[in-house]
């Protein structure tokens, strides 16, 4: 099993995509894309898919709140948290595992000028990857712990707090990097002859 590195990845680190890979988004900027005719199904259904992992994101984080803030009892909490958590793991995990397997190839070969920012999504996808196993550990560490109760659930919560603030800040970067350098290549060339449709 990998694990996660104590210092920040280029992923946490990163303000948006580099200059060179900027290409299409500036002739395609996001306020072009909903009326856009080439923003077809396929785009419009990843788009949503990444706003569902958003929002479930920003649930789970404001779960972890409320329990730390004392409004719910770590009971409840587990009780609601702990599917949740798992179906975003699962969906995030088999999500990325279709896009490495199947859209960046297409994407890749389609636009060979913006290769490398496939690799740095590829990348990321990795980085993610650890992410979500430590994510999973401690949230597996934080539901033994509920158990124990006192110092040992607190010093759990801490520890699983920081896992998912680092999962979900890596994530939100990486979803808005790989939209904007995969809506303008289906903009400028249209699912069909990318052949996604």
């Amino acid at each position: 099993m990998r694990t996660m590195s104590k210092y920040p990845s280029e992923l946490e680190t990163r303000h948006g995509l580099p200059e060179d890979l900027k290409i299409l988004i500036a002739k395609y900027p996001r306020e072009v894309w909903q009326g856009h005719e080439n923003l077809g199904q396929v785009a419009q259904f990843w788009l949503q898919r990444h706003d569902m992992f958003r929002e479930m994101g920003g649930i789970l984080t404001g779960a972890i709140s409320d329990w730390r803030e004392d409004r719910t009892d770590a009971m409840e909490f587990a009780g609601f948290f702990m599917p949740r958590l798992n179906w975003f793991l699962g969906n995030l995990d088999g999500h990325h595992n279709i896009e490495d397997h199947h859209y960046f190839p297409v994407f890749r070969n389609a636009e060979q000028r913006l290769a490398r920012g496939f690799d740095i999504l590829d990348g990321d996808h990795d980085i993610i990857h650890s992410a979500l196993e430590a994510n999973a550990n401690a949230a597996n560490g934080f539901a033994a712990a509920i158990k124990k109760g006192g110092d040992a659930l607190k010093f759990a919560g801490d520890s699983y707090q920081k896992e998912n603030e680092r999962l979900i800040t890596m994530l939100m970067r990486h979803l808005e990097d790989e939209e904007d350098l995969i809506i303008p290549v289906i903009l400028d060339q249209s699912e069909s002859k990318l052949g996604i449709s």
